[in-house]
């Protein structure tokens, strides 16, 4: 009969009343019968589907709401695996094999119970042939003894799953075996429901309360659609074996223990399993937006965090004021201090020497005349060492696009793409050996999966939630987890230890107790593409020389630190978003290290990074942006190599830093931050109580003693950074620019190296030096166009400068109250003195090339004293040089000056020269400035009789 003889309505109507074999055969009539028999998806196969006692529905217990894309696939895969127990006749043909009930006329269906032919299981059981099925009717079957299965039969309950119970203990000796649609409790006599140590057994749509399965090696096993009640599976040396759509609850321990190194003794079986495992693959979640996702907002979460926003980057535009942390309030509040103290000091100065300021009329042009002045007298220094990195930091717009091109680069990867780039992910991705278990569903007990003693387990797309842990690898084990929930556990969510491994990839970790990924004592895995978030402690902890490849995850939301390291944990963390933490992005404290390169780490609370306490890690090419915070602190003893990274728009500074430590930043761009741009203090550390917090209900008290033992005897190689210690903390070749209050700001009670860094545009000074009991060392740096002094030295502060560019600040280039040697520097063009000697200072000031526009190339007042000697002062449109007041002479001298003068309107270019505008860092040792034709040259020497330091009488000439 042609299909098109009656209307496609009507034909699904008619087909909808047939038999699964009727089916069939209507399908082999033709294209169009097949076709149309396919149309009956969400109809008759659905029927099929739901109505079979074997199965449940096809997404059980996860998701029994949503429907699968096939329900005849789906159908057609329980069927199939319904008949794996049956393949085990190896000598006959795969054709022969798929109809062997059909051949076999002889199979017999033997009922048990009351109204049965037999009365007890083992009664039927020792009447039995092999493949016959026996029927447990309605009703409580108890055996008192342990029941021996010798022979291969399939044990089906009669009725609805709940009707049959059976008390027994069963010990499988038969090569294969089935049991369907029954309740199994356990014998008065043991705790074991069920065991094999040789066969295969198929379970379908059972219940198991209060006992345990225990399946050992070369025996295997396939639980499909299986309910465990305060029950356990305990798999050892498992080749191969699946557990699917099944549900766990209630468990004292853990509810499936993996035991074992895969055996080779392979089962019969593991080849079917094995086809069945990669044709029934688990449902997969549809990816989120590669940008930042939204917390679920559901139980802990909705507490923990609210909407999650992405960080945008904008350059240029006004920031606010507003601090959220406690202590970036603190270091304001200082700020603001340090600038009221040096206003009034000014407008003192100023009211002492009112005669001073104004003998010369170039002192008051017109603001008609002030852009030729400057072009007369403007010296160019734009051609020095650091130029090029200059350059970029002036360019917003250069600045903003480079910023965006590192966001983009830094763009999170989907889990394909990390598979097609690192192959032994793509290998234990795709590996199928030990114990698959896929879409179950693990609730409201102890553990989850335990996997021990080199054992190996494969986890999709299930759900752990409300256990006590979800899944615990150790001893050299290896997990493989995809796509799986774990949430609201009391402790941690995954945790691996004693060398254990595997991968754990597109996961949604969130809300658990303690951190959602805990990797201790040498366990190594790769960590990828999760989303780790909202937990009530840190989202991956690293501790006890842990290790492991961190990568392309999201991690944010958690109430402590977004990653946490610490004794002696070495991890590899890259390409990941870390942010809207409710404390520090990445913290490493105690001892910890780790390469940490290429993430995102914003919007966090704390630190973008925090290091403490020995911490030495190595971080490279991040963006810490938009913090509510510091983007960084090092803390007290912390150390580390901190190399390329973007600092940007933090609420805080951009680096806090203790005295104590011995961080190397060196290549960092620092900028737009609210306060300062780098801030060295050496009070109190009040913030190392965070180390403590962090593990204020979680043991780490092995670690903690075993810190102090020898490291990994890779440890040199995997960590680079160890090979170079410095002994001094290094600030070297930072780009700090276009932050709140100074650039660098330091408080320091320990030596300190400031070396070749671009310093520019910042809201206050340059570099403040307000305490330094030992040796600062400022050298090679380009400090230009701050808001306040170049360099601000306070008293009692010891302070190098040296080979320094100091151009156009909006106050005095230097201004120093301390002691030590100011040479060879070029201070030029700033918007008042070129360098002011104050209070008490003791300053060597020797070879320095200076220049001011309307004020002093040189000023000193009160009682400074120290050696003003050789150095080269350009002409300003004030034609001041030197200020000395002749009533605080003593103990100075100032000696072999060289003032130049200029003709109107000559060549400029040849003004810094020999050697070229400073920073000059890669030539040799700066020479002697010589006169330039077009200059007239006047020397100002001051002899002192008796040296620079005693309290002698002055003698002071002008020529």
């Amino acid at each position: 009969m042609e299909v098109s003889s009656l209307p496609v309505e009507l034909w699904q109507l008619i087909l909808s009343y047939l038999r699964l074999p009727d089916l069939g055969r209507c399908s082999l009539v033709c294209r169009a019968w097949y076709e149309l028999v396919l149309s009956l998806d969400k109809t008759r196969w659905r029927q099929l589907c739901l109505g079979c006692l074997e199965h449940r529905h096809p997404n059980w217990p996860n998701q029994p709401s949503v429907e699968p894309r096939s329900w005849r696939e789906a159908f057609k895969q329980h069927y199939l695996a319904s008949k794996t127990w049956t393949k085990n006749t190896q000598d006959l043909e795969s054709s022969n094999c798929l109809s062997l009930f059909r051949r076999r006329k002889g199979r017999r269906q033997l009922c048990i119970g009351a109204a049965g032919e037999f009365s007890s299981l083992r009664a039927a059981l020792a009447a039995a042939s092999p493949y016959d099925c026996l029927v447990l009717l309605p009703g409580v079957h108890e055996e008192q003894g342990e029941v021996l299965l010798k022979v291969p039969v399939e044990v089906v309950g009669q009725g609805n799953l709940g009707d049959v119970a059976l008390l027994a203990s069963i010990d499988q000796h038969c090569p294969t075996a089935r049991l369907c649609n029954m309740v199994f409790m356990p014998a008065r006599f043991t705790s074991v429901l069920y065991k094999t140590t040789s066969g295969y057994v198929q379970f379908d749509n059972c219940n198991f309360e209060s006992g345990q399965l225990q399946i050992h090696a070369p025996g295997t096993c396939q639980v499909k659609f299986c309910t465990f009640s305060q029950s356990s599976i305990h798999l050892r040396s498992m080749a191969l074996c699946v557990l699917e759509n099944c549900e766990f609850t209630g468990s004292e321990n853990a509810s499936v223990t993996v035991e074992g190194c895969p055996s080779s003794d392979r089962n019969w079986a593991c080849k079917h399993l094995a086809v069945l495992a990669k044709s029934c693959t688990a449902s997969t979640r549809e990816p989120d937006p590669a940008g930042c996702p939204m917390a679920k907002q559901d139980g802990w979460g909705e507490s923990l965090l609210g909407p999650v926003r992405t960080c945008e980057i904008v350059v240029g535009e006004e920031r606010s004021s507003f601090l959220s942390a406690v202590g970036a309030q603190a270091l304001l509040g200082s700020a603001q201090e340090d600038t009221e103290f040096r206003e009034n000091l000014q407008a003192a100065k100023e009211e002492e020497y009112p005669a001073l300021n104004s003998n010369s009329s170039d002192s008051d042009l017109h603001s008609d005349d002030e852009e030729d002045a400057q072009a007369v007298y403007k010296l160019p220094y734009q051609a020095h060492s650091l130029s090029h990195t200059l350059a970029d930091v002036t360019h917003s717009r250069l600045q903003s696009n480079r910023l965006h091109a590192l966001q983009r680069d830094l763009k999170l990867k989907s889990l394909q793409q990390e598979l097609q780039q690192d192959k032994e992910a793509q290998s234990l991705a795709n590996s199928l050996q030990g114990c698959i278990i896929r879409q179950c569903l693990f609730r409201d007990g102890k553990g989850g999966i335990l996997i021990y003693a080199q054992g190996q387990a494969k986890l999709e797309g299930s759900i752990f939630r409300d256990l006590t842990y979800a899944v615990r690898c150790i001893q050299n084990s290896k997990v493989i987890m995809l796509r799986n929930d774990i949430h609201h556990c009391k402790a941690s969510g995954i945790f691996l230890r004693l060398s254990a491994g595997g991968l754990i990839a597109d996961n949604n970790i969130h809300s658990n107790c303690e951190a959602g990924v805990d990797i201790r004592k040498g366990a190594n895995p790769l960590v990828l593409c999760n989303k780790i978030h909202s937990g009530l402690r840190s989202g991956i902890v690293v501790v006890g020389n842990g290790k492991g490849i961190i990568r392309s995850n999201q991690i944010y939301g958690n109430k402590e630190a977004g990653i946490y390291i610490l004794y002696n944990g070495n991890p590899a963390v890259s390409g990941n978003h870390i942010f809207q933490g409710l404390a520090a992005g990445i913290a490493v404290n105690e001892n910890g290290r780790g390469q940490i390169t290429g993430n995102i780490i914003c919007e966090n609370q704390w630190g973008g990074v925090d290091i403490r306490h020995g911490g030495d890690p190595v971080l490279r090419n991040n963006l810490i942006s938009c913090g509510y915070s510091d983007g960084m602190v090092v803390g007290e003893h912390g150390k580390g190599l901190i190399e390329g990274n973007v600092i940007y728009g933090n609420k805080g500074c951009g680096v806090w830093m203790m005295s104590s430590s011995l961080p190397h930043l060196i290549n960092n761009e620092i900028s737009h931050n609210s306060i300062y741009g780098v801030a060295v203090f050496c009070r109190k550390d009040h913030a190392a109580d965070y180390s403590h917090g962090q593990g204020r209900s979680e043991s780490f008290q092995e670690e903690r003693e075993g810190a102090g033992g020898e490291n990994d005897s890779d440890s040199e190689e995997d960590y680079p950074a160890a090979q170079r210690p410095i002994s001094v903390a290094l600030v070297e070749l930072n780009s700090i620019n276009h932050n709140g209050a100074a650039g660098l700001h330091v408080k320091s009670s320990e030596a300190l190296n400031i070396i070749a860094n671009v310093i520019h545009a910042n809201c206050d000074d340059g570099v403040a030096v307000l305490q330094s009991s030992q040796l600062t060392c400022i050298a090679n740096n380009s400090i230009s166009c701050n808001s306040r002094e170049g360099v601000l030295v306070e008293a009692e502060c010891q302070v190098e400068l040296r080979g320094n560019g100091i151009y156009e600040n909006s106050s005095h280039g230097i201004v120093s109250k301390g002691e030590g040697v100011i040479a060879e520097n070029d201070i030029i063009g700033n918007h008042r003195c070129g360098l002011q000697l104050l209070q008490a200072a003791d300053m060597k000031v020797t070879k320095n090339r200076i220049q001011s526009f309307r004020d002093y190339g040189i000023a000193l007042f009160d009682e400074a004293k120290g050696l003003v000697q050789e150095n080269l002062i350009f002409q300003g449109t004030s034609k001041k040089s030197i200020l000395r007041p002749m009533s605080n002479a003593e103990d100075c001298i100032i000696q072999n000056n060289v003032l130049l003068t200029f003709k109107k309107r000559f060549d400029m270019e040849c003004m810094l020269i020999n050697p070229p505008a400073r920073p000059h860092i890669e030539g040799g040792a700066p020479e002697s400035c010589t006169a330039a034709d077009g200059q007239r040259v006047s020397s100002i020497t001051t002899r002192v009789d008796g040296g620079c330091h005693n309290h002698g009488s002055i003698f002071c000439t002008i020529l």
